[in-house]
């Protein structure tokens, strides 16, 4: 399986150079030159493998460079006993029609560790089989979880270090703990101030720096990014998919063949990218129901086929979304358009308007297949409070959206489909709006309201979470969008 740029398809690379690199030479996002085909029968033998099995199914044909054991022994680690859950990621039902697909379990207790627990061992086989000499660090901007889990997924991974920028002010106060207290000797951490469109922003135009690339070079380091915009950081997510459809089918609810609607909380737009090449690869999903919070610029985008973030940023209780650049938005357009200057054209005009228009074909496609759609945080408090009351079952608030996004979207066609809310974070990574929601105080820091979720709900503390705040705090530096890169030359420097 080869791949190459959605700016620049004449140029092909193998998967382990994609996945070594990151991000394109022209700024493009590698994508496959094809997509493998699964007939009903192949979903069929998948549902009876477990989660580790459905992954090596799943990824095996795009890394045709690797070998089955070597694959195979990257999965083990990926998804062993660091996952709370034997199946890595379970589905809760909350009735006949609707499914919660938790990928919460990890070591994080966000959705990141579906990606980033595989990511670090498919970047240094990566890296050898490139016949690559110079040490890589990891560059990653966060809106709250990728950070936690690329810094926990290559924490003290020989031959690399690892600097997230996160916005200040701009995550949970539990997302913030786990990110400064994190251990290691090759990891740093530093705040932005602006939001995550700006922390974003300063690390590509890190990675678009050919002399600052040049200098490192000479030191014996390259750059390489976790975030979504990476191929290795995607393909896992396409995984998860397949597997909750499993899951479905063999609880009886539906038959293999039967489709499926997906509800997924959307930022960077990399998660519900997974699921639509799922579905191009045969999985019978039926709408792709994007959810976004008031930042809405997806919503607008799939009703209009206008993207524009020239907009009012919001900071809102479900900050992983809080975003205005869904980068990963290009490589759905290349799928539809496969027209690698088309593509190229928009991203030009976004880096010089802040906007583009998609073609009326695109347009259609995106029409037959995708439903957008946002809400404010009363209704997202609103949501978790319904769905505790009603099924005992406790969400946090970027599952709450896509609940509500689904319950929006049955009301507006009048039928109830039946449909995967995909949740992406433990509710105590967000207590302070959880109990909010629930009508309770929330007036403390948010490493005592943990505890205060539990006892109020009497469920259980993640383990990853328990004692957060008596950890040592080893990061505490702020700075502007535009010192970003000497923060990086510094840090190599160490």
């Amino acid at each position: 399986m080869l791949y190459y740029s959605t700016r620049n398809s004449k140029e092909k690379v193998t998967a382990s150079q994609a996945i070594s690199h990151g991000l394109a030479p022209d700024g493009g996002l590698y994508v496959p030159e094809s997509l493998p085909q699964l007939t009903l029968e192949d979903i069929k033998a998948l549902g009876k493998e477990n989660y580790r099995g459905r992954a090596f199914g799943i990824m095996k044909p795009f890394l045709d460079e690797f070998t089955k054991p070597e694959l195979k022994a990257m999965i083990a680690r990926a998804y062993g006993d660091n996952f709370d859950s034997d199946s890595a990621a379970p589905v809760h039902f909350l009735d006949d029609n609707t499914a919660v697909l938790e990928l919460w379990h990890g070591p994080t207790c966000a959705f990141k560790d579906m990606a980033l627990q595989m990511l670090p061992h498919l970047l240094t086989a990566s890296l050898k089989k490139c016949g690559e000499k110079r040490k890589v660090c990891i560059l990653v901007a966060t809106s709250g979880d990728t950070g936690k889990a690329a810094l926990e997924g290559f924490a003290d991974v020989e031959n690399t270090k690892i600097l997230v920028f996160y916005p200040h002010n701009g995550v949970s106060d539990v997302q913030q703990l786990q990110m400064v207290t994190q251990t290691g000797e090759n990891v740093g951490v530093a705040a932005v101030r602006g939001n995550f469109d700006d922390a974003q922003t300063g690390v590509k135009q890190i990675f678009g720096d050919r002399e600052f690339a040049e200098k490192l070079s000479e030191k014996g380091w390259f750059l390489s990014s976790a975030n979504s915009i990476n191929w290795g950081r995607l393909l896992p997510q396409i995984v998860y998919y397949f597997s909750a459809y499993c899951d479905y089918a063999n609880s009886g609810k539906v038959s293999c063949g039967d489709t499926v609607d997906f509800v997924v909380p959307t930022g960077n737009f990399g998660n519900i990218l997974a699921c639509w090449y799922a579905k191009n690869m045969g999985l019978p999903v039926g709408k792709l129901i994007c959810a976004s919070n008031q930042n809405n610029v997806l919503a607008d985008f799939f009703a209009h086929g206008v993207y524009d973030r020239n907009r009012t940023f919001h900071t809102t209780i479900s900050p992983s979304m809080d975003i205005l650049v869904s980068s990963n938005l290009e490589r759905l357009l290349y799928s539809v358009c496969k027209n690698d200057r088309e593509v190229a054209a928009y991203m030009d005009e976004l880096a010089k308007t802040g906007r583009y228009e998609v073609s009326d074909a695109i347009k259609a496609v995106i029409n037959e297949h995708f439903v957008g759609g946002y809400c404010s945080d009363d209704d997202t408090k609103a949501a978790i409070n319904k769905v505790y009351t009603e099924n005992g079952y406790l969400m946090d608030t970027h599952t709450a959206v896509a609940y509500k996004k689904l319950t929006d979207y049955r009301m507006d066609t009048g039928r109830v489909y039946p449909a995967v809310v995909v949740s992406t974070a433990s509710p105590y990574k967000f207590c302070d709006s959880v109990l909010d929601a629930l009508g309770y105080g929330t007036d403390a820091p948010g490493t005592e309201l943990i505890e205060k979720l539990s006892e109020t709900t009497k469920t259980a503390i993640p383990k990853p979470l328990s004692g957060l705040d008596k950890r040592e705090k080893r990061f505490g530096l702020v700075v502007d969008k535009q010192d970003m890169k000497s923060v990086v030359a510094d840090f190599l420097n160490k």
